[in-house]
C-alpha cells in the first residue's frame, strides 16, 4: 500500500488543507495476535499503547495521499511521535477514528507537520514528518550513552515481519536492496516497531493514563544489535535505544 501510493503522489504545494478521515472498526484478535507477537506484547484485553497506530495507518496514508496534504510520500522522515491515552482500550469496544493533518510549520531542515490519529476520545497519536529541503541540522545535542538495561538482537528480517501486520511496507524497511535505491546500507527498523518494542520492555510498568513521546534519532540497521536502557525519573520512565548512536530517546508519564 505505501509504495504504491508513494509512486502515485507526486504533487504539493506549501499549505495544509487535507480534511479529516474517518472510520469505525472492531479489533481482529487474529491480527491483534499477529502483532503483539511481533512486537513482544502479551495478549491482553487492553490494546497495547502503539496498536491503535497501526489501525489507523490506512486511513493515514489516505490523507497523506490526498489532495490536501503538502508533500509527496518519497523522502518524508518520521522524525517523532507522541502517544496519550485517558484509559487503555479494549479488545471488545467498537472503534472510532479519525486522522487529521495540523501545525504545518518551520524545522531547521526544511518543514515540518503533525498527523494525528484519534480513537474514540481517549487514544491519540501525533506523528511529526519532516520534509527535508535544506539548511543544517547546527551542532546537535551533547547526549551521554545510558547504561543497558538489555541487549536485543533485530533480526533482518523484522521490516518484513512489521509491516506484513502494520500495512507500512517502505521499501526501506524490507530488503537491502530496496534499502539501497534510497540511500541505506541496509534495511531499517520501523521506528513505530522500536517505540512499540521498548513498551512491550514496559509493559505492567506504565500507569493506564499515559503520554509516551520519542524522538526517532539515527535509523537502525538491520539485522543489528542495540542496547535499550530505562530508568524511572521520578515523575515517570525514560527509555532508549541505542547502538553507535542514538536510535531512539523516549520519555513516559
Amino acid at each position: 500500500m505505501l509504495l504504491k501510493a508513494a509512486l502515485t503522489s507526486f504533487r504539493r504545494g506549501a499549505s495544509l488543507s487535507a480534511e479529516p478521515v474517518s472510520t469505525s472498526l472492531h479489533v481482529s484478535l487474529k491480527h491483534l495476535a499477529a502483532y503483539n507477537a511481533v512486537c513482544g506484547f502479551g495478549l491482553r484485553d487492553a490494546l497495547p499503547l502503539t496498536y491503535p497506530h497501526v489501525l489507523g495507518f490506512p486511513l493515514q496514508m489516505k490523507l497523506m495521499t490526498g489532495s490536501g496534504f503538502p508533500f509527496p510520500l518519497p523522502g518524508l522522515v518520521h522524525i517523532a511521535n507522541r502517544i496519550t491515552q485517558s484509559r487503555p482500550l479494549t479488545l471488545d469496544e467498537p472503534l472510532e477514528i479519525t486522522v487529521s493533518a495540523r501545525d504545518l510549520r518551520e524545522h531547521p531542515q526544511g518543514t515540518q507537520v503533525d498527523v494525528v490519529t484519534s480513537v474514540s476520545g481517549v487514544w491519540e497519536g501525533v506523528s511529526t514528518y519532516l520534509r527535508r529541503t535544506g539548511g543544517s541540522s547546527g551542532p546537535g545535542e551533547e547526549l551521554e550513552r545510558p547504561v543497558g538495561s538489555a541487549v536485543w538482537r533485530v533480526p533482518g528480517d523484522i521490516g518484513r515481519r512489521y509491516g506484513a501486520v502494520s500495512g507500512d511496507r517502505n521499501p526501506i524497511h524490507l530488503y537491502p536492496l530496496s534499502a539501497k535505491l534510497f540511500g541505506f546500507k541496509r534495511a531499517i527498523a520501523h521506528g513505530m516497531w522500536t517505540k512499540a518494542r521498548c513498551l512491550a520492555a514496559l509493559e505492567g510498568r506504565l500507569p493506564e493514563a499515559v503520554t509516551v513521546d520519542v524522538r526517532f534519532k539515527k535509523p537502525l540497521l538491520i539485522p543489528g544489535r542495540v542496547e535499550f536502557s530505562a530508568h524511572e525519573n521520578g515523575t515517570g520512565w525514560e527509555f532508549a535505544v541505542w547502538g553507535k548512536g542514538p536510535h531512539l530517546l523516549g520519555s513516559a508519564a
